[in-house]
C-alpha cells in the first residue's frame, strides 16, 4: 500500500486505526487463550459454583427496609411492644445473611465416570436409623433400606447398616425379608434403569403398561413385593415372631422374654456378608453388605438418642466395611435417584477443592405435600434460597438426613491445608476374620461402657446433649476448618420422605427442633462464641436465624395478647393514620410481606401455600417454639433432662382424609391447642370491639392500623374458628378446648379492663 500521497493528519488517523486494530486483535487472541485455559480448568473440575442473579437489586431493597425500619419517632405507649419490635427487627437483620450472597453448585457426573472406574471409587456406608416399630412401621423402614441397597453403584463398595434403637425383633424380621426380596429388586432396577428405587413409591406411581413387553416381569416383582409387605405387616400386627419363623435364622436367639426396648444386650447381625461369594442377586452379581445393629441399652446408662445410635454405627461400620464416605438417612427418607452417590462424589473427589469438603447436604423433599402445602412442610424457600445462602457465607447446615460425610470429619479430625484424602483406603471386606468374629468384635463397640472416658459425643462423632444433634455437629465440624456443600438437584429429587399429616405430630416435631436449636444458642456452642474467629460473621448470623426460632415466640406472644387488649381498651399502639410517622411502619410491613410473597412464588409455592406458611409460622411460634423455649430454660436450670420425642410416622385414615382435603386435623385437647384457641378468641374479641369503635366512635385515626392487624390475625385463625364452632368430624377441636379457651379469653378481657 502506498502512503506517500497522505497528508500528516490522514497518516496519523490511519496509524491510529491500525494501532487500534492490532491492539484489538491482540486482546482478542489473549482472551481466546484465557478462555481456552478456563475451559481446560473447567474440564478438570468435577463441580462448578455459580452466584444467584439479581442480588444487587435485592440488596438495594433490603437497605430501604433497614432505613425505613430505623426511622420513626414516638407512637409507642408500651415498652413491651417496643421491645417486641426491636426483637423482630434484629431477627430480620439476621435473615439477610442468607439472602445477601447465594451460591449454587453443579456436579459433573460425566467427568467423574470418565476419570474414575469402579475400582477407584471409594466405599460408601449408608446408615438407616429407626427407633420404634409402632411409630415407624417396619414396612416403611424396609423401603428405605431397599432403595439404599439399589443405588447405581458397585455393590462391592456399598454397605447398608440399620440401627434399631427399639431393639425389636419385628424390625429384624422385616430386614431379613427385605434381604431376600433385594435379590430380585436390585437387578430389576438396574436392568430397566428404574430411578424410583423404593418399591412402595415405584409401584404406587408406575403401572405395568409403562413396561410394555416386560409387563410379566413387572407383575412378578410387584407380587413378590406385596407378599413381602403383607407378611411383614401381618407379623407386626400380631406383635410376635412365630416359632416357625424363629427357627429359620439364628439371629432370633438374641431375643428372649427379658428383652425390652430400654433393656437389652448389644445385638449385631450381618444379614448379607459382602465377602460371601454366594451372596448374589438373580443376575449373578454381588449383593451389598447388610448389617442389623441394636446397641446395648441399660436403664442406668445414658444412650444419647439418635446421636448415640449414629456414633455406634460409625464404630461398627469402621470395623466391617470402613467406607471413606458415609450417608445417613432417616428411616422415612428413601433415596429417589439412582445416581445420587456419584453426584455427591463429584464434590468430595474434585482435585482442586474436594479435600476441603466434610459433608454434602441434599434437601429433604416429601412425596405427600398437598397442592397448597397445608402444614408448610415443603420449605421451598429454605431449600432454594436460605440453605444456598449458607454456602454464600462459607458453609452449609448439616440437616440430619440425606447428608454425605467424609469419615475423617466425623472421626474428630481437624482440617489442615496439607490434608489429602486417601481414597485408596482398603475396605475391611478383605478381613480374614469370620463373620462370627466380626460380629463379636462389633458388639464390643456398641456396649454401654465403650464410650466411657472417651471423646465420643464431644470431639468425635455426633455431639451429645442436644436434641438437634445434626445442627450442632455441623457447626462443630465447620469450626474445625472443614468446608461443606449444599446441593439442590434440579432434575430429580435425591431423597423423598413423608411429612407429618396431623397437626399435633407437626407441633411435637417443631417443639423438639425449637428446644434443640435454642439450647445450642444458649450453650457453649453459640455461633457467636464457639464460632468466634472460626466462622465468618455472616455464617454466625445464618446459624442464629434458626437458633432464635424459639426465643422469638415471646415477642410474637406479646403482640398477639397486647394488640387485642389495647384495641379492646381503645389505647393506640401505633401513630395515627394521618400522622407521617406511620409511613415507616407501613412501608416496612407491606414491603417485607410483598417481597416474602414474591419470593415464595419464585420458589414454586402457590399463593395459598404462602398464606399457609404465614399461618403455620404464627401457630408454631405461640405453641411449639414457646414450649421448646420454656424447656430450654428449665434445662439450663437443671430442672429436667433432655428427652427426644420420636415423630409418629403411622397414619390414620381420618387424618389422611382431612389432609387430602387440606383441612387442619386437631382431634385432641392438647394444651397447645388450648393456647392457640385462646389467642384466636382474644383477637376475635379485639377485632369485633375495634370495628364497633370504628363505626360508633369514629376512632379510626387512632386505632385504624391495629384494628386491621387484629382482623388479619382473625383471618389467619380461620381454621381454629371452624374447628371450634362449625366442624363435627374427628379432626375438630373438642368442646373441652372451646370452654377452656373461651374462659381464658374472657378472663383476659376482664383483666385488661382492670389493669388498663
Amino acid at each position: 500500500m502506498d502512503f506517500r500521497g497522505l497528508d500528516c493528519d490522514s497518516a496519523l488517523n490511519l496509524y491510529t486505526i491500525l494501532m487500534i486494530t492490532f491492539r484489538t486483535v491482540d486482546q482478542w487472541e489473549r482472551r481466546r487463550e484465557r478462555e481456552g485455559a478456563a475451559d481446560d480448568d473447567k474440564a478438570s473440575l468435577l463441580f462448578e459454583t455459580k452466584e444467584a442473579q439479581w442480588r444487587g437489586a435485592y440488596k438495594l431493597f433490603a437497605c430501604t427496609i433497614f432505613a425505613e425500619g430505623g426511622g420513626g419517632g414516638g407512637g409507642w405507649v408500651n415498652m413491651v411492644v417496643m421491645w417486641s419490635e426491636v426483637c423482630f427487627g434484629v431477627f430480620w437483620i439476621l435473615t439477610q445473611s442468607v439472602r445477601w450472597t447465594i451460591l449454587y453448585y453443579s456436579p459433573f457426573k460425566h467427568i467423574l465416570s470418565r476419570r474414575y472406574d469402579e475400582e477407584k471409587l471409594p466405599g460408601v456406608d449408608i446408615f438407616v436409623c429407626t427407633a420404634d416399630p409402632t411409630l415407624e412401621p417396619p414396612s416403611m423402614v424396609m423401603n428405605t433400606v431397599l432403595s439404599a441397597m439399589s443405588y447405581n453403584y458397585p455393590s462391592s463398595k456399598l454397605s447398608v447398616y440399620v440401627s434399631d434403637d427399639g431393639g425389636s425383633e419385628l424390625t429384624f424380621y422385616a430386614l431379613l425379608r427385605a434381604s431376600l426380596f433385594s435379590k430380585h429388586w436390585i437387578p430389576f432396577c438396574k436392568r430397566f434403569n428404574v430411578q424410583t428405587r423404593s418399591p412402595q413409591a415405584y409401584f404406587s406411581s408406575h403401572h405395568s403398561g409403562t413396561m410394555h413387553q416386560n409387563d410379566q416381569q413387572w407383575s412378578y416383582i410387584k407380587k413378590l413385593y406385596e407378599d413381602m409387605k403383607s407378611e411383614i405387616e401381618s407379623i407386626v400386627e400380631k406383635g410376635r415372631i412365630p416359632y416357625s419363623v424363629r427357627n429359620q435364622h439364628r439371629g432370633f436367639s438374641e431375643w428372649n422374654d427379658n428383652t425390652t426396648k430400654q433393656n437389652h444386650q448389644p445385638i449385631v447381625q450381618v444379614i448379607i456378608d459382602g465377602r460371601d461369594t454366594n451372596a448374589i442377586d438373580d443376575d449373578g452379581f454381588q449383593l451389598p453388605t447388610l448389617v442389623y445393629i441394636a446397641r446395648e441399652k441399660r436403664s442406668n446408662f445414658p444412650h444419647h438418642f439418635k446421636a448415640g445410635a449414629v456414633n455406634a454405627l460409625i464404630r461398627v461400620s469402621s470395623e466391617i466395611s470402613n467406607g471413606p464416605i458415609i450417608l445417613n438417612l432417616d428411616c422415612d427418607m428413601y433415596p429417589n435417584s439412582a445416581d445420587t452417590i456419584q453426584e455427591a462424589l463429584c464434590f468430595f473427589m474434585d482435585e482442586t477443592r474436594g479435600h476441603q469438603i466434610a459433608y454434602v447436604l441434599f434437601p429433604q423433599r416429601f412425596n405427600n405435600i398437598t397442592k397448597n402445602d397445608l402444614y408448610s412442610n415443603a420449605y421451598l424457600v429454605s431449600h432454594k434460597i436460605e440453605f444456598a445462602g449458607f454456602c454464600g457465607n462459607g458453609g452449609s447446615l448439616y440437616g440430619g438426613t440425606g447428608c454425605f460425610h467424609r469419615r475423617e470429619s466425623l472421626s474428630g479430625m481437624h482440617f489442615k491445608d496439607y490434608y489429602k484424602p486417601k481414597w485408596d483406603t482398603k475396605p475391611k471386606i478383605e478381613d480374614k476374620r469370620t463373620t462370627n468374629e466380626l460380629i463379636e468384635a462389633s458388639k464390643a463397640l456398641v456396649s454401654c461402657t465403650y464410650e466411657e472416658g472417651t471423646q465420643w459425643g464431644k470431639e468425635i462423632g455426633l455431639v451429645y446433649g442436644i436434641p438437634v444433634e445434626d445442627i450442632v455437629t455441623g457447626l462443630v465440624i465447620t469450626c474445625k476448618g472443614w468446608k461443606s456443600i449444599y446441593y439442590n438437584p434440579l432434575e430429580r429429587n435425591a431423597f423423598m420422605g413423608v411429612a407429618p399429616t396431623t397437626f399435633d405430630v407437626l407441633l411435637v416435631q417443631h417443639k423438639r427442633w425449637g428446644q434443640g436449636l435454642s439450647q445450642i444458642f444458649f450453650s457453649k456452642y453459640c455461633p457467636f462464641i464457639y464460632g468466634h474467629n472460626k466462622l465468618s460473621f455472616g455464617l454466625q448470623m445464618a446459624y442464629s436465624i434458626y437458633m432464635l426460632w424459639a426465643p422469638l415466640s415471646l415477642p410474637t406472644l406479646c403482640y398477639l395478647i397486647l394488640l387485642p387488649i389495647f384495641t379492646f381498651r381503645g389505647i393506640p399502639l401505633f401513630p395515627q393514620i394521618t400522622s407521617p410517622w406511620i409511613i415507616p411502619y407501613l412501608y416496612a410491613f407491606l414491603a417485607n410481606y410483598a417481597y416474602s410473597f414474591l419470593e415464595a412464588l419464585s420458589c414454586g409455592n402457590t399463593a395459598k401455600a404462602w398464606w399457609s406458611t404465614q399461618r403455620m409460622t404464627l401457630f408454631r411460634r405461640t405453641t411449639s417454639y414457646l414450649f421448646g423455649f420454656i424447656d430450654t430454660i428449665f434445662l439450663n436450670l437443671n430442672l429436667f433432662q433432655t428427652k427426644f420425642d420420636v415423630t409418629d410416622k403411622a397414619l390414620s385414615q381420618d387424618s389422611l382424609d382431612c389432609y387430602e382435603r387440606e383441612v387442619l386435623y386437631f382431634g385432641s385437647s392438647s394444651l397447645m391447642f388450648i393456647i392457640m384457641a385462646t389467642l384466636a378468641l382474644l383477637n376475635l374479641f379485639g377485632a369485633i370491639w375495634g370495628i364497633k369503635r370504628l363505626l360508633v366512635d369514629s376512632s379510626w385515626s387512632h386505632l385504624g392500623l391495629q384494628i386491621v392487624l387484629c382482623v388479619l390475625i382473625v383471618v389467619l385463625n380461620k381454621p381454629i374458628y371452624e374447628a371450634l364452632f362449625i366442624r363435627t368430624d374427628r379432626g375438630s377441636l373438642p368442646l373441652e378446648v372451646l370452654f377452656k379457651s373461651a374462659a381464658l379469653a374472657s378472663l383476659g378481657c376482664i383483666l385488661a379492663s382492670l389493669i388498663c
